[in-house]
């Protein structure tokens, strides 16, 4: 069964940086493709990024094109979200699951779908 523990969360100011990562037991993750997905108070959970497991294909919900990068070691068996020049409206709890299928076009769940137990990320001045 696959396990996801997300790291690297935190309060930031505006414009800040952050790099999330999402560390896979369980599975090698050069066989999957993996997202990741936030959910701020009171709205739903949605997608913010996927990479396919050959890192061919990525995904990005429109609001983090140009801010935020999704990447992969598979080597280090880890996922990478990279977050800058955050905004208030990022504050949200950001997940990684596995496995998705991804296009650029698409990022959809996989049956199985496993979650990670989230990540703080808290953009405030």
């Amino acid at each position: 069964q696959i396990q996801l523990a997300e790291s690297g969360g935190g309060l930031v100011q505006p414009g800040e940086s952050l790099r999330l990562s999402c560390a896979a037991s369980g599975v090698t993750l050069d066989q999957i493709a993996i997202g990741w997905f936030r959910q701020a108070p009171g709205k739903q959970r949605e997608t913010i990024a996927c990479i396919s497991k050959d890192k061919t294909n990525t995904f990005y919900k429109e609001s983090a094109k140009g801010r935020f990068t999704i990447s992969r070691d598979n080597a280090k068996n880890t996922v990478y979200l990279q977050l800058n020049n955050l905004q208030p409206d990022d504050t949200a709890v950001y997940y990684c699951a596995a496995p998705v299928t991804t296009y650029s076009f698409i990022c959809a769940p996989e049956v199985g779908l496993s979650w990670g137990q989230g990540v703080q990320v808290t953009v405030s001045s």
